[in-house]
């Protein structure tokens, strides 16, 4: 699983360049991400524009993603495709998470 991470201040951008994520991959995006939101920052966002299908076992791991971040720091999402935007309707993590059409404006240069 192919991660990309820059921090801005203090913000960490982070950009999934494989285009799914799901049971085959799932475990490597969490421990990947887990190493990238060791470094202290006061938010991080989540790119997801390149992907294109998100299984449950994909929905889960952004979910653990969330969980370890704990509860001072917020997983924000940005560039839910159509398919993956309707996995997190459809399950109502869209009222759990941030969810950005587009990375926040200052954030559009990174990777």
């Amino acid at each position: 699983m192919k991660l990309v991470s820059e921090r801005r201040g203090e913000i960490i951008v982070i950009r999934v360049m494989d285009d799914r994520i799901d049971a085959a991959g799932a475990i490597q995006f969490k421990d990947r991400m887990r190493e990238i939101i060791e470094e202290p920052s006061a938010r991080v966002v989540l790119d997801m524009s390149n992907i294109g299908f998100l299984d449950s076992s994909g929905l889960g791991a952004v979910v653990s993603v969330m969980k370890a971040l704990g509860p001072i720091r917020r997983l924000e999402l940005s560039g839910l495709t159509t398919t993956v935007e309707k996995v997190f309707r459809l399950t109502r993590m869209d009222s759990v998470f941030l969810i950005h059409k587009t990375l926040p404006e200052g954030l559009r240069h990174a990777g």
